[in-house]
């Protein structure tokens, strides 16, 4: 049967009546999926989403088969705002050899792209404390009304939550600190000989434990609540991030909008100390450099996909505070071209040029040749390509990454003319202590 002869799907939408907290209605739905997520925005007013993947995609051929699939799908009316299903997981930083064009050259233990597909979920609107059930179909009969009863009965069983406790085991950084202070001295010799303007240097933790991924997110999110947090299971490998950082959105009408952040300081010790520090970082050079110099690097992204003249940059150097960092946010929005769709915007975005300096792909070969390691799903992105066409993406930074093989934690810093070495290492331990806090009490 031909596409044009099946009959439209709808997003179907039921309301619990009452309000439950998402780790509750994870505990009671999904503890054993071993393909599952929860799109987490609750430290705010936003939209937080749970479900579970019936089918899985990844490998390099990601974007042929996203585009292939979303191109199938017709509506029989407005999915509305925010997720309205379809694929949900992570695109890793070696996908850049697809969308750069690099030779492969490292092998990532973990997958450099993983998606599951989500034709049901639960909505929770923070704001309005509501829960809603989505499902893909016709109506709401036979299965599906078969699930929507499961579902809701499960909701109502208080199942008890998963304990976390951090291990003993110590944090053991793959470049050492004397080396990554030889490193900084390397990129900016690379700098200097007009190689490259800012490169996105970055090292690696890793941990032997194996905790609860669930319970472990719990123990993150309440260390380090952000508004692209996010907990996705695909495959035996788990991510846990308090993302602070939205990589690339796009609504099913066309506009494009990153929100880069670069330029950092540690979180004062007293309301005074804090202030300081704010204005330190909004009054720094290097900082507003570095975070330019990015802001320009996503204009010329996103504009190789947007109509001419609709590239604009309605933020610069906005000010955001986080419990353990204040940062530089701005943002860069554009109107995709006619003929042009979500996925496209993606590739020519990916990687994001906050993780890799300028001009990207040149510097995504030196970080290469200097890392002399795979960054994995670190520096890529997760979240989630709707079937109506809306994408959210948020940066695969202040992430976890659990396996059979144990914990990682990445963690970098931009690294311009400007920058004083000790300073860019301090940047990188005080990113990665909130993650590794969670899983060690030996961080270091």
């Amino acid at each position: 049967m031909r596409h044009a002869d099946l009959p439209p799907s709808r997003v179907l939408r039921h309301p619990l009546g009452r309000w439950i907290e998402p780790h509750r209605a994870w505990a009671g739905l999904l503890a054993d999926e071993p393909n599952s997520f929860w799109l987490d925005s609750g430290q705010g007013a936003g939209v937080s989403y749970l479900g579970a993947g019936s089918r899985v995609i990844g490998g390099p051929d990601v974007f042929d088969e996203l585009r292939a699939d979303l191109a199938s799908r017709r509506f029989a009316d407005d999915t509305g705002p925010g997720f309205s299903l379809g694929w949900v997981g992570w695109l890793g930083y070696g996908l850049r050899d697809v969308t750069l064009g690099t030779p492969p050259t490292r092998a990532s233990r973990y997958p450099d792209a993983a998606l599951m597909f989500a034709d049901r979920a639960l909505a929770f609107d923070h704001a309005t404390r509501e829960v809603t059930l989505l499902a893909l179909g016709g109506s709401w009969e036979g299965e599906l009304a078969d699930w929507r009863t499961a579902t809701i009965t499960a909701l109502g069983l208080d199942r008890p939550l998963p304990v976390h406790a951090p291990s003993d085991a110590p944090a053991t950084w793959t470049t050492s600190d004397a080396r990554y202070l030889e490193l900084i001295a390397e990129c900016q010799a690379a700098i200097r000989a007009g190689d490259a303007y800012q490169l996105c240097l970055t090292n690696e933790a890793t941990v032997d434990v194996r905790p609860d991924p669930f319970a472990a997110y719990l123990a993150l999110r309440a260390s380090s609540p952000a508004h692209h947090g996010g907990l996705i299971r695909i495959g035996g490998v788990a991510l846990l991030s308090a993302s602070p950082e939205q990589f690339l959105s796009v609504t099913p009408d066309g506009v494009v909008e990153s929100k880069p952040i670069k330029g950092t300081r540690a979180r004062g010790a007293n309301p005074a100390d804090d202030d300081v520090l704010k204005a330190e970082l909004l009054a720094s050079d290097k900082e507003r450099a570095e975070n330019l110099m990015i802001v320009d690097l996503m204009r010329n992204d996103i504009g190789r996909v947007s109509e001419l003249g609709t590239v604009t940059v309605p933020s610069l150097f906005a000010l955001e505070s986080y419990p353990q960092v204040h940062q530089l946010v701005s943002t860069v929005r554009g109107r995709l071209s006619p003929g042009v769709d979500a996925v496209d915007a993606v590739v020519a975005c990916f990687p994001a040029g906050s993780m890799t300096g300028a001009p990207k792909r040149n510097a995504t070969l030196i970080l290469d040749r200097l890392e002399d390691r795979a960054r994995g799903i670190y520096a890529g992105a997760f979240g989630y390509f709707g079937v109506d066409g809306r994408v959210d993406l948020a940066m695969v930074i202040r992430s976890i990454v659990l396996d059979r093989a144990g914990a990682t934690v990445g963690a970098g810093g931009g690294i311009t003319a400007l920058s004083a070495p000790a300073e860019e290492l301090a940047e990188v331990k005080l990113k990665a202590a909130a993650l590794l806090a969670v899983l060690t009490t030996r961080a270091s």
